[in-house]
């Protein structure tokens, strides 16, 4: 099982990789919509590799209000 930090980087490289960003440019308490400026159908898309990536559902109900990426990794940790 991983911890939160290992989620969080995991989480981190992901995104960076995905939407072409220097992963050096990204931190845990960023906003992932202004810090990558993405619209809500590209987060859409993240979690959607996220999803795949870690093998969980991630639940619309608990994504609500989240917008940055430690946030994002407590949802996460708490399905694996």
């Amino acid at each position: 099982m991983s911890t939160l930090d290992q989620t969080t980087e995991e989480i981190l490289s992901l995104a960076a990789a995905h939407f072409k960003v220097p992963r050096e440019r990204l931190s845990p308490g960023d906003d992932f919509f202004k810090t990558l400026g993405i619209n809500s159908l590209q987060a859409l898309d993240l979690l959607t590799r996220l999803e795949q990536h870690f093998r969980i559902e991630l639940p619309d109900y608990e994504l609500q209000g989240v917008s940055d990426f430690r946030t994002l990794a407590e949802r996460i940790q708490s399905r694996l």
